[in-house]
């Protein structure tokens, strides 16, 4: 196991009706900017539930944060935050919004060009608005950890960020909250925090034996809740379940003292960039090619993989492993997810471009390994067809 020090200042608030308590967290002479996405979290009374919460604050509406969020939009956030002098931001949404949010909070106290933030990859970030959040989407992870993805639609980029500074103060997670959500918004959330543990457990061997037990414990809850959260969508124990394994997912805990991967994520930014493919989708249709082409150097714990998640103990060690890498296809295809990049629309002749992208944004060299060049990446997109 490697050196580590773990820290995860965001305190999670669980359960139903604990929108109410968001008062107790927030400063009560702060100006708020409430940010969210469409209208869902008005059509579904979230926002007037956090509205009632905050009866008697200064409160600033931002909405409209797209998935994805884009750059362009989140400027005229920071613009607003600068206008009414907020101080206090809350997120409502899930993590797009989230994402969003920690770019406002990080870009309205930068001392230069909020862009700079995303080409140096949240490099000089040292302050930032505080932010909290109540939770509408299980995916991201993104309400309680210091990280944030944001597209820059003029020039097709999806940049990512890390900084201490902009871990929420705290996350509001209700699961009643979910039952509204479309099948689809579920099948993509599993799918994610599915991929989340996936690229921190799916190394190398660091005989680190409660972090790969956290991972396999979260996975084995998402494969048991996911299919039953499309089934019975206000089963209150299924999605309360799932929103914690979202969490537990990308807070930390299962990254400390073990490598990590997020090639297939890397790669998968760059699709949704270029052709708008939703974040999921792209793990789901890269995911099996890309761990094909990397077996070699992750063979111990697809193996581990394979028995403790799947129950596959027969046959050659190959044989485990592609059986492995099958399950994990097969469940994404359970999830209602799509595993082919050609039923994205995409075909072999979109490889250069996509490589193209990666090389321009300094992608060459992803993995545990840093030896996911482009040249592996393509090997791995021939095999998502």
């Amino acid at each position: 196991m490697n050196n580590f020090v773990f820290e995860n200042p965001t305190k999670i608030i669980f359960g139903q009706g604990q929108i109410a308590r968001i008062a107790g967290e927030i400063p009560p002479d702060a100006k708020v900017l409430i940010t969210y996405g469409g209208g869902s979290v008005k059509r579904t009374g979230v926002l007037d539930e956090v509205k009632k919460a905050l009866q008697g604050y200064d409160i600033t509406e931002f909405g409209g944060i797209e998935p994805n969020p884009s750059y362009e939009t989140l400027i005229n956030a920071i613009q607003l935050v600068h206008t009414k002098k907020i101080d206090f931001l809350l997120a409502v949404g899930g993590g797009s919004v989230i994402d969003g949010t920690k770019f406002i909070a990080a870009g309205a106290l930068y001392d230069g060009d909020p862009w700079e933030i995303l080409p140096k990859h949240g490099k000089g970030v040292n302050k930032a608005l505080p932010l909290g959040v109540v939770l509408t989407l299980p995916a991201a992870g993104s309400e309680s950890n210091p990280r944030a993805v944001i597209n820059r639609k003029s020039i097709n980029a999806k940049l990512s960020f890390y900084s201490t500074a902009v871990f929420p103060r705290f996350a509001v997670l209700d699961p009643t909250i979910t039952y509204t959500l479309p099948k689809r918004q579920i099948s993509n959330g599993v799918v994610d925090a599915f991929m989340h543990v996936l690229e921190q457990y799916l190394t190398v061997p660091m005989e680190a034996r409660l972090q790969d037990r956290f991972a396999e414990g979260i996975l084995l809850t998402l494969i048991e809740a996911g299919p039953a959260a499309l089934q019975d969508p206000e089963n209150y124990d299924v999605r309360a379940n799932l929103m914690f394994c979202a969490t537990m997912a990308l807070n930390g805990l299962i990254a400390t003292g073990v490598p990590q991967d997020w090639s297939t994520h890397m790669v998968g930014h760059e699709l949704t960039a270029l052709y708008d493919i939703e974040h999921a989708s792209t793990l789901a249709a890269l995911a099996p090619g890309m761990l094909t082409v990397l077996k070699d150097r992750k063979r111990s714990k697809l193996l581990q993989y394979g028995e403790r998640i799947w129950g596959i103990t027969e046959g050659s060690e190959d044989e485990r492993i592609d059986k492995a890498i099958a399950k994990t296809k097969e469940f994404f295809e359970t999830m209602e997810l799509k595993t082919s990049l050609r039923d994205h629309g995409l075909t072999p002749d979109n490889i250069p471009e996509i490589l193209d992208h990666l090389r321009a944004h300094d992608m060459v060299r992803l993995g545990e390994h840093q030896d996911v060049t482009p040249e592996v990446v393509r090997q791995a997109l021939e095999l998502c067809f």
